[in-house]
C-alpha cells in the first residue's frame, strides 16, 4: 500500500523542467517516423483534459485515434477547471454527458475512456457509473492513489475550482478503486507535477489492472511517442484480452 508519508511531491527540479521536456517530446513526436498502427473497430474513445487543459493538448492523440479508425471525441465541456460544487452530483452529470456521446454510436458499442491528469480521475468515476457502457479505461499521469496533495498544482485547483485539493478519508478510498473494466495507467517517474507513485493501484488490485512506465514529463505525456503506442495496443485489444495480469508493467522504450 501506498503510505502518505513515503510520498513526496516532484523535486522542484523536475517541475521547473516540465514545460522544456514537454516541448522537446513534442518536438521529438513530429521528427520520428509514426510505426503502423494496428486497426481499430471503429468504437468511440472520449478524451478527457488535464486541470487548465482543453482539447487542443489531445491534438496528436486523437489524430492518431482516428487514424486507427476509431471515433475519437472530447469531452464536450472546454477547459477543464475542476468539479465544480458537490463533486458527486458534478461527476454524475458528467456521466449523463458522456453517456449521450456514447449513444451517438450506431452500433451502440461500448466505449473507451482516456484520460490525462485530472481528466483520467473523470474517466475513472464516470466509467463505474456507466458500466455496461464503457469497455476500457486508460489514464496519463494520473493521481488516483493519492491520500494527500501530492502534486506541484493543488494551489490551481483551488484556484480554478474554487474548493480545497482534498484526497483523504472516503473519497481518497474509493478514487483509488479502479472501474469494473480493464484498466491502463500510464506513469512516468520524470513526471514533475504529481507524484508518480500516486498513478499506480496497490498491489493486488485485479486482474484486469495494469500501470505501465514510460519516459518523459507529465506535460508530454499525451504525445509521448511511448505513450501513443501503448494507448495505440490497448484501444486494438478485444476487451476478453487485456493481457493485464499483473498489478504492474513497465515499458522502458
Amino acid at each position: 500500500m501506498n503510505e502518505t508519508l513515503s510520498i513526496q511531491r516532484p523535486a522542484l527540479k523536475l517541475t521547473g523542467t516540465e514545460p522544456v521536456r514537454a516541448l522537446a517530446e513534442y518536438v521529438t513526436h513530429w521528427l520520428t517516423p509514426a510505426k503502423p498502427l494496428p486497426a481499430g473497430d471503429g468504437h468511440t474513445v472520449i478524451l478527457f483534459p488535464g486541470l487548465a487543459a482543453d482539447a487542443t493538448a489531445f491534438g496528436p492523440l486523437r489524430r492518431q485515434c482516428r487514424r486507427q479508425g476509431y471515433v475519437a471525441l472530447d469531452w464536450g465541456r472546454g477547459l477543464n477547471r475542476g468539479p465544480e460544487g458537490d463533486v458527486d452530483g458534478w461527476l454524475d452529470l458528467l456521466s449523463d454527458d458522456v453517456a449521450r456521446l456514447i449513444g451517438s454510436d450506431p452500433q451502440a458499442r461500448p466505449a473507451t475512456l482516456l484520460g490525462w491528469s485530472l481528466g483520467g480521475i473523470y474517466a475513472r468515476e464516470v466509467a463505474k457509473r456507466l458500466h455496461g457502457q464503457v469497455r476500457r479505461v486508460i489514464t496519463l499521469g494520473t493521481p488516483f492513489n493519492a491520500r494527500a496533495d501530492h502534486s506541484r498544482v493543488g494551489w490551481l485547483y483551488e484556484l480554478l475550482s474554487r474548493q480545497p485539493a482534498k484526497f483523504d478519508g472516503p473519497l481518497g478510498k474509493r478514487l483509488a478503486a479502479p472501474p469494473p473494466v480493464p484498466t491502463t495507467s500510464i506513469y512516468s517517474r520524470g513526471d514533475g507535477v504529481v507524484a508518480w507513485q500516486t498513478c499506480t493501484h496497490e498491489h493486488g488490485a485485479g486482474p484486469d489492472v495494469e500501470d505501465i512506465e514510460v519516459p518523459g514529463s507529465h506535460l508530454g505525456l499525451a504525445w509521448n511517442r511511448a505513450t501513443l503506442r501503448i494507448v495505440a495496443e490497448r484501444l486494438a485489444m478485444p476487451v476478453a484480452r487485456t493481457g493485464a495480469q499483473a498489478s504492474r508493467r513497465r515499458q522502458h522504450t
